[in-house]
């Protein structure tokens, strides 16, 4: 591997450390965990505590794998953002902790956070 690209996902993942340090989820207000690949996005609500995934929604998931959803972009952002609210209401979660791991606030990570927002979560 390139020393350029050593370096980079060094970089990743020390800020990934950075974040996660600072937050914790508990059962009463869960961590919901926002990942993306180049072609994908994943939200998922989960207990530190327990080390525990209540809940889990992406573009690869049953329910989007037939839609048009099924690919990254800004649609399948808020649709996915709708998703993990709802999941998290069946749960009985109104509050949560948003974790954007490595990826800035912006783009199709923005939109699935404003999107969760509208449709009921907290953070």
């Amino acid at each position: 591997m390139d020393n350029s690209q050593k370096k980079r996902n060094r970089a990743r993942k020390s800020r990934v450390f950075r974040i996660r340090k600072k937050l914790e989820g508990t059962a009463e207000k869960p961590r919901l965990s926002v990942s993306k690949t180049n072609s994908h996005i994943y939200a998922q609500l989960i207990d530190d505590e327990k080390s525990l995934t209540l809940a889990g929604v992406g573009t690869q998931s049953k329910s989007n794998k037939d839609t048009s959803f099924n690919k990254k972009s800004k649609e399948a952002a808020r649709h996915i953002g709708k998703q993990i609210a709802e999941l998290a209401k069946a749960k009985n979660v109104h509050s949560v902790i948003f974790d954007r791991g490595r990826c800035k606030f912006h783009g199709v990570i923005a939109e699935l956070a404003n999107s969760a927002r509208e449709a009921g979560l907290q953070f």
